[in-house]
């Protein structure tokens, strides 16, 4: 079979769109560069369709998690902010041993930044 290269969508593909191509994809018994041809998408552009569906269950545009993971968890911030609540004048070494984890201050300063939450250096003698 030959396939030649024909214009191709340039815009997002609808999802009427994609939901026709992975009907096809999951009863038919063509070959990926023939769906591309029939529905003048790109090859790589069926591929993701199959294997985003396979992958995640849906065709719903997926969200991009962009940036390293945060090292403290949900929970743990909220324990921090209860600290901070509670006694407003803790150190960044007194929030960690209150903790209990073993992180590096800066990372509970970059997280109290985050929250706009203003918090003390030292402690006063």
């Amino acid at each position: 079979m030959h396939f030649s290269f024909t214009e191709v969508h340039t815009k997002p593909l609808s999802m009427d769109l994609k939901e026709t191509i992975l009907a096809a994809i999951l009863n038919g018994k063509e070959t990926l560069p023939a769906f591309a041809v029939r529905f003048s998408v790109s090859h790589k552009m069926v591929q993701k369709i199959k294997y985003q569906y396979r992958d995640t269950g849906t065709l719903q545009r997926q969200n991009q998690k962009v940036g390293r993971k945060r090292i403290l968890t949900q929970r743990q911030f909220s324990c921090i902010s209860k600290l901070i609540r509670e006694n407003p004048s803790l150190t960044l070494e007194q929030l960690r041993a209150n903790l209990k984890v073993d992180r590096c201050l800066t990372t509970i300063w970059h997280e109290l930044q985050r929250q706009h939450k203003t918090f003390k250096k030292s402690i006063k003698r």
